[in-house]
């Protein structure tokens, strides 16, 4: 039995946590601790700050939204840092810059501990199924020491090499997903507004050679954009920031990540930085003036299409 720690117990890292609490100890804490209740009832043993979860773990986890959050986690005196003991290892699933994960990764090393980055592809349905996309990257013996925890939750687990390689590859899979979701969204309302029922064009496009897992789980969501978002614009729109960055620092050129950049802000502007990132259908619809079956928020049809929750 492992004693692990995880800060941060939002949507994804929730269910990460009931996926790790089967035969180890884990210490959890969230900013908001309401979100604990059902996993303490389960079994979690609440602490109230990051140290003391970090004090408490020989591995701890953690799953924040961006650089800030991560700073706030890790630094000061309740930081997660304040509480890192020589020889433990300190896993950060979050899709945060490479090289802010990188700085991180050396003030874990001057305490004596390792820190691995291991930022994940997947939706909530697949966090709670235990078929997340893994990537880590780090010191190898930490990879190899924790990778049958990351095997509870992830179908693939990866290693990509030295600290900050697991997050570029993330960054590198988020400017496809946002690229495929924006061009599959434009098809479809390029179908409808030619007449073609959007139902009938999202299945036969789906089914063809564009037909990635992502779309297919996605084009339901595209034409009934549900209230609660597997993926929501407004991360999306941080990753794809992220991903313009280490672009600019190793001078590759991104049209696509700077085609999706333009559309998220926009895509916010107009009220969807919750939403699902299927929702650009709406927003290109709304820009093209909605009519017909687009001015609906939802469809009458259904499309049935992939295995929902593969890929965020």
């Amino acid at each position: 039995m492992t004693a692990i720690g995880f800060v941060g117990l939002g949507a994804m890292g929730s269910r990460i946590v009931g996926r790790l609490l089967e035969d180890n100890t884990l210490y959890g804490t969230n900013r908001t601790a309401s979100r604990a209740s059902e996993l303490i009832r389960r079994g979690m043993v609440w602490r109230g700050t990051p140290r003391e979860v970090a004090e408490a773990a020989a591995v701890i986890f953690s799953m924040v939204t961006d650089d800030a959050a991560l700073e706030a986690i890790t630094s000061g005196p309740d930081g997660i840092l304040a509480g890192l003991a020589p020889g433990t290892i300190y896993v950060d699933m979050s899709t945060v810059g490479p090289q802010a994960s990188r700085e991180l990764a050396q003030r874990v090393r001057a305490l004596g501990a390792s820190m691995l980055d291991t930022p994940v592809s997947g939706s909530v349905t697949a966090a709670e199924a235990g078929t997340l996309a893994i990537m880590a990257s780090g010191p190898e013996d930490a990879f190899r020491t924790v990778e049958p925890l990351l095997r509870r939750l992830g179908r693939t687990v990866t290693y990509a090499g030295p600290n900050g390689q697991a997050l570029l590859l993330k960054l590198a899979i988020n400017i496809s997903l946002a690229a495929q979701m924006l061009a599959f969204s434009e098809g479809v309302l390029l179908a409808e507004r030619g007449g073609i029922d959007p139902v009938l064009a999202a299945a036969v496009m789906t089914g063809s050679a564009i037909g990635s897992p992502m779309l297919q789980a996605r084009a339901p969501l595209m034409l009934n954009l549900p209230d609660q978002a597997w993926f929501d614009v407004q991360l999306m729109h941080k990753d794809i920031h992220l991903a313009l960055e280490a672009a600019r620092q190793l001078s590759v050129a991104v049209p696509s990540a700077a085609v999706a950049d333009g559309m998220l802000a926009k895509a916010e502007e107009l009220g969807y930085a919750r939403r699902d990132i299927a929702a650009f259908f709406e927003v290109l619809a709304r820009m093209a003036g909605a009519s017909g079956a687009t001015a609906q928020p939802a469809r009458s049809g259904m499309l049935t299409v992939g295995t929902a929750g593969s890929t965020p």
